[in-house]
C-alpha cells in the first residue's frame, strides 16, 4: 500500500504499478481510501468535498467506517481469491491525520481501527515523503484543494512529522498492526520516483521483483 501526505504522488505510483501488474497478468485489485465501495464513496464525498463542519471524532469515525466496509466487502474476498491488493491509504493515514493531526487519543483510534480492519496487516507500506508545502502545491495544481488539504499549515506539519516517525523501527515495533513501513523519497520526476519504488518492491516483495 502507498501512504504519505498530500500531493506526494501515491495515486500516480499506484497507477504505474497497476499497469505493470496488468501487463504481467497478475491478478490484482486497486482501491483508495476513503472509498472503494458504494458506501465508502458517499463517505468520501462528505469527508473531502463537503463544506459541512465535522468534529475530529466524526471525521475519524467516517474514515474508519469507510475502511470497515472496504475490508469486509472488497479486501477480504480479493485476498481469499489470491489477488494482490493495492491500496491508496489505509489505517496509517488515520494515525497521521486524526491522532497526530487532529489530536485524538491514540488508544481509542487504534481500537476502532482494529475493529475495522478485522486483523488485516499490510505486507508492506511504501511511505512517499515530500515537504508538506511542496506536496500541497502539487495537489493544488492538480485539482484544487479538498477539505483536508485546506487545513492550516500547522496541521500538515504535524501530519508530516507523524509520517516521518512511522518510518522508525521503534514505532513500527510498537504498532505491529501497521506492518512494515519503508520511506521513499517522492521528490523528482514521476519516473525517478517509480524507479525508487520498483527497487524497494523487488527487494521486499519477491512477487513484484519480476515485473516488467
Amino acid at each position: 500500500m502507498f501512504e504519505g501526505g498530500e500531493g506526494v504522488g501515491k495515486s500516480t505510483q499506484l497507477r504505474r504499478l497497476e499497469a505493470r501488474l496488468t501487463a504481467a497478468q497478475v491478478a490484482h485489485r486497486r482501491f483508495r481510501e476513503p472509498g472503494g465501495t458504494a458506501a465508502g464513496d458517499r463517505i468520501r464525498e462528505l469527508l473531502l468535498h463537503s463544506d459541512a463542519p465535522l468534529a475530529p471524532t466524526t471525521e475519524a469515525a467516517l474514515f474508519i467506517a469507510s475502511r470497515a466496509q472496504l475490508v469486509a466487502q472488497e479486501l477480504q474476498p480479493a485476498l481469499a481469491r489470491g489477488e494482490q491488493v493495492l491500496l491508496d491509504r489505509f489505517l496509517l493515514s488515520t494515525y497521521a491525520y486524526q491522532i497526530h493531526g487532529r489530536g485524538l487519543p491514540e488508544a481509542s483510534v487504534r481500537a476502532a481501527n482494529h475493529l475495522a480492519t478485522a486483523g488485516l496487516v499490510p505486507d508492506l507500506t511504501v511511505l512517499l515523503t515530500l515537504a508538506p508545502e511542496a506536496g500541497l502545491a502539487r495537489a493544488g495544481a492538480r485539482s484544487g484543494h479538498d477539505r483536508i488539504e485546506r487545513a492550516e499549515a500547522a496541521f500538515h506539519a504535524r501530519v508530516a512529522e507523524a509520517f516521518a516517525h512511522f518510518a522508525e523501527a521503534g514505532w513500527q515495533a510498537a504498532h505491529p498492526e501497521c506492518g512494515p513501513i519503508v520511506a521513499v523519497d517522492a521528490s523528482g520526476s514521476e519516473d525517478e520516483v517509480e524507479q525508487r519504488v520498483r527497487t524497494l518492491l523487488a527487494a521486499r516483495l519477491p512477487a513484484f521483483g519480476a515485473l516488467a
